[in-house]
């Protein structure tokens, strides 16, 4: 089956001769520049940035850069948290017809070499001293680096590299290149072409480093218009920039879609006061993984958990309500009025026009959550390669086990299906990539024909709406020939406030299994209330009552999975998955191959009837600091493994 969404109206947000980023941006300062673009937040002060002042900082960037010496399509590489500079560093980037690079600001030091040397990158705009220490300690070892651009000056006067050099001295730089040459920015900008490579946007890196894709700069826009006729934005939208800026679906939101459709985008302050900053704003729209909603979650559980005997029943009544009303196509105002209307204000809510999620699969759970309480959550679907999400629910037939519907200018088809009408999905847009950088081999295997073969398992409803099951790469059968979805299973899991992460084990093996990581926010809380006492992560891991605690939300999961697919055995790891240890991708997703090498003796500790695991490791923090781990793990048994295999056996039989 084939799914396109042809537009049958006139083309909104069609932004013509303005084919690059650069031209975008001196059009709304010429016409609209007194008005609000971006806010940013540092010390507790919200700081405004008009059309003007934005237009005013990317080209004296650019034309620093340009005395400096930096030619068309060198890279320019942009390292730190979410800021005003970051942006304006990059569409400087695209003025000189250069390349802009994101790296996620807690890469490690070898990610960042070897994606500043991969690019040959020549500039970096830099946040702070924390990523500027990164960077020297590289040392020789990026060999094209010219200019290392800081942004805050703070910690910066006791470094002496010759690469070093302010924003606020670019900016000079580029006054007095203004003020000599009025017209030669202009130039630059005129000179752009709409055929131009302008983005490099690195892949998650599931299986191994990540890939460096390379994204022309209009069909992004196109993309980006074709994304805001299916969900649009009006001028002075407030939107909030919490997800990494590297991130293809950030780039879309804040840099993009903020261009053409003239939406504010606001940047918080710290990580740690996000929801804070992001009730103050109300923002129209929202982006998050799916980890920031489960986190959300999970923290409006732990709230109440703290709250009175009366008001957790008045939860429970609302929610029970809303979740009624909504299987029926409705609101409910008695819910609305107990609980949702508060709740969505506390979290910063109130104001949502759309709110969307993707990057990973979300659990159909926590996706009726949020629709419960009045937040209008939509799927989304896509990939890197892609200019990010080409698919989305319409905001009147959102389907929680769907992505949605293909964008006006995309085209999907579902190939090589089995009896179930399950196949590969693949897919060609407005934005399709270009290739990856220095890997023409990885490209011809990626797109066939015009066609971006995702890898990625899925069916289409009779509605139209694409269901993704997970990659086909991950989906697994057991020694008893029953075959399974990880990701599935996972974020089933995951709807529980006290399971941080999953992993699903199974594959080639006698029945299912689970790796867990707990919350610690929540379970350090609950135990708290049982009065149980512990030391640290590891410690609270480990105690009986907690195991105890999470058998019984397996258990419920397992009510609602079929028998041959419930979870026998599970163990509670002593830390959380982490990207720094190569665990997850910086996008959050897990990496099934290092889990397996890093953790075979405990998989081989459920699977061999071992009724524990001893544990002697040593951790490395980000800061680099170390610490010695020694515990014991324990293999805790919710089905008696032959009783799963007879189910196995049974079910294999009747069908």
């Amino acid at each position: 089956m084939t799914q396109v969404n042809n537009a049958s109206t006139a083309r909104a947000f069609d932004m013509g001769s303005l084919d690059t980023f650069p031209k975008i941006l001196r059009h709304n300062a010429a016409n609209w520049g007194k008005e609000i673009a971006m806010r940013e937040k540092e010390f507790g002060i919200w700081t405004e940035f008009s059309w003007q002042d934005y237009h005013n900082r990317v080209k004296w960037m650019a034309l620093a850069f340009d005395h400096l010496g930096i030619k068309s399509h060198s890279t320019i590489a942009l390292l730190g948290e979410n800021r005003p500079e970051w942006v304006w560093g990059e569409v400087a980037a695209h003025a000189l017809a250069c390349f802009s690079l994101g790296i996620y600001q807690d890469s490690l030091h070898e990610e960042v070499a070897y994606l500043l040397n991969r690019s040959e990158a020549q500039v970096i705009v830099a946040e702070d001293e924390e990523q500027c220490d990164k960077l020297l300690e590289l040392g020789d070892s990026i060999p094209s680096v010219k200019y290392i651009v800081y942004c805050d000056p703070r910690g910066m006067r006791k470094y002496d590299d010759p690469r070093l050099i302010s924003v606020e001295e670019i900016y000079r730089l580029g006054q007095e290149v203004d003020n000599t040459q009025p017209r030669h920015y202009d130039n630059l900008v005129d000179a752009g072409k709409a055929e131009n490579i302008a983005i490099y946007c690195t892949t998650s890196g599931t299986t191994s480093k990540p890939k460096i894709v390379l994204l022309q700069g209009s069909k992004f826009i196109d993309h980006c218009c074709s994304y805001l006729r299916a969900d649009p934005r009006a001028p002075g939208d407030n939107y909030v920039s919490v997800l990494p800026l590297p991130w293809i679906m950030e780039q879309v939101y804040a840099v993009g879609q903020a261009l053409i459709a003239r939406q504010i985008v606001n940047f918080v302050e710290e990580q740690e006061t996000m929801m804070a900053d992001l009730r103050e704003i109300g923002p129209s729209f929202v982006l998050l993984a799916p980890r920031v909603w489960e986190g959300i979650l999970a923290d409006v559980k732990a709230r109440m958990m703290d709250s009175t005997p009366l008001k957790q029943k008045l939860f429970d009544f609302a929610m029970k309500r809303a979740e009624q009303r909504l299987a029926e196509g409705r609101r409910s105002k008695l819910a609305d009025i107990i609980l949702m209307k508060a709740l969505r204000d506390r979290l910063g809510f109130s104001f949502l026009k759309s709110a969307a999620t993707g990057g990973a699969a979300m659990g159909p759970d926590t996706f009726k959550f949020f629709q419960a309480i009045g937040v209008p959550l939509r799927q989304l679907y896509g990939q890197t390669e892609m200019c990010g999400a080409y698919t989305i629910h319409d905001e009147h037939d959102v389907d929680y086990d769907t992505v949605g519907v293909a964008f006006d200018t995309a085209e999907l088809k579902v190939i090589n299906t089995d009896s179930e009408g399950v196949g590969e999905v693949i897919a060609r847009t407005v934005g399709m990539f270009n290739g990856y950088l220095g890997d023409q081999t990885a490209y011809d295997e990626d797109v066939k024909d015009g066609w971006m073969h995702t890898g990625d398992a899925g069916y289409f409803k009779p509605s139209g709406h694409l269901v993704v099951i997970d990659r086909i790469k991950d989906l697994a059968k057991t020694s008893q020939g029953i075959q399974y979805s990880p990701q599935y299973i996972e974020n089933k899991l995951k709807f529980s406030s006290f399971i941080g992460e999953a992993v699903i084990l199974g594959k080639d093996k006698p029945y299912l299994s689970a790796i867990l990581c707990i919350r610690f926010s929540i379970v350090s809380k609950w135990a708290e209330q049982q009065g149980l006492a512990f030391t640290n992560y590891t410690n609270l891991s480990s105690l009986p009552e907690v195991y105890q605690q999470l058998q019984a939300e397996v258990e419920r999961v397992n009510e609602t999975l079929p028998d041959a697919q419930k979870i026998n055995k599970f163990i509670l790891l002593y830390k959380e998955l982490d990207a720094d240890d190569g665990e997850l991708t910086r996008t959050r997703k897990v990496r099934r191959g290092v889990i397996a090498d890093k953790y075979g003796e405990i998989i081989e500790a459920i699977y061999g009837d071992q009724s524990h695991v001893d544990i002697d490791t040593v951790i490395t923090f980000q800061d680099g600091t170390k610490s010695r781990i020694q515990t014991q793990v324990k293999v805790a048994t919710v089905i008696a493994p032959r009783q799963s295999i007879e189910g196995e056996a049974s079910q294999r039989r009747a069908s």
